[in-house]
């Protein structure tokens, strides 16, 4: 049981995962979970065993519906896709049980009911680059859920949130890019004012469903084998790494070419004067070797913006989340 008087937390809700960060004496406190779930048949047995595990799940008449992070793991064993809550960092059309396994996932990332004046400020993606996507139905959603639940409620970009949970040193100024799973989101500031931010459509799930195409694998089977050790080294004998290399550098393409058509179609990009930082997170970011990769393909593309250091995150998983809780702190 929480007991804070006024809890205050940053909420990343992303396509892939779903982030809850909280300070914890000197540094931060992180709970996650998979935001998929995946349905199986009822027995007494299975949902005693679930409840014994902890496993977040509930129950439908004649099906067992399990959600977040042991979804994938049934899901591979079952040999069926899991089911997405969201896609592309939006709420999923296509799946009637979105909203209510959205508000199950949060409640189990955030856990009792709040009390008076506790707070949340959750993420939300950018526009796509060169167009203006209407986010507000998503974004209104959520918000309402959590109202719901009791929380005085904020909304942050995505790519925002990575500058204030890593850029401190640099007076928030810089690029933060979060590669996500349904979209990569990008942002700069300058001395914590957002000057631009836009997000690209391919991300982790286009990586997964694109090597899946080609392989002949489920996505969720290739997701289960990129987060398992896979490492962009240039080398390969098993076909499903040659394509998750290949559809990794296409997403990391894609930003590059992102970065580019904004900044120089930007009015309101300032004269710096010096070179500024750029940090990489989001789940996507993982592999071994992706910012040497990411480095490469910054340096070719001639960018009208210099960059003192390309690095990842301190976490890249969390940082999303630990730059809402930064940005909420300061309210």
């Amino acid at each position: 049981m929480r007991n804070t008087t006024k809890e205050v937390i940053g909420l990343d809700i992303g396509t892939s995962r779903i982030v809850a960060a909280r300070r914890e004496n000197d540094g931060y406190g992180f709970e996650a979970q998979l935001n998929a779930f995946v349905t199986i048949p009822y027995s007494r047995i299975t949902e005693n065993v679930l409840t014994k595990e902890s496993v977040p799940h509930c129950v439908n008449g004649a099906e067992i519906t399990v959600f977040g992070n042991e979804a994938a793991r049934i899901a591979d064993l079952l040999n069926v896709e899991t089911r997405r809550p969201m896609t592309r960092g939006v709420l999923n059309p296509g799946e009637p049980q979105s909203l209510a396994q959205i508000r199950r996932l949060l409640t189990s990332v955030l856990g009792e009911a709040p009390k008076q004046g506790h707070k949340v400020c959750f993420t939300v993606p950018a526009p796509g680059v060169g167009s203006e996507e209407n986010i507000t139905y998503h974004e209104t959603m959520i918000r309402q859920i959590l109202r719901d639940f009791g929380y005085e409620v904020r909304s942050l970009n995505e790519g925002l949130a990575v500058i204030y949970g890593e850029l401190e040193d640099s007076n928030y100024t810089g690029v933060g890019i979060s590669f996500g799973g349904g979209l990569c989101n990008v942002a700069l500031a300058y001395m914590s004012v957002p000057v631009l931010s836009f997000s690209t459509p391919k991300g982790g799930d286009f990586i997964d469903s694109s090597a899946a195409a080609v392989t002949g694998e489920l996505a969720n089977r290739v997701r289960l084998v990129k987060e398992d050790g896979f490492s962009l080294n240039g080398h390969y004998s098993e076909k499903i790494h040659q394509a998750l290399s290949v559809y990794y550098d296409d997403m990391m393409q894609s930003v590059v070419n992102g970065l580019k058509e904004a900044f120089e179609a930007s009015r309101n990009v300032p004269k710096l004067g010096k070179k500024i930082p750029l940090v990489l997170s989001g789940g996507s970011a993982l592999p071994a070797g992706f910012r040497d990769r990411f480095e490469k393909l910054i340096q070719e593309a001639s960018l009208p913006v210099q960059f003192s250091e390309i690095r990842l995150a301190s976490d890249p998983l969390y940082a999303t989340a630990k730059g809402a809780l930064v940005a909420a702190l300061a309210d």
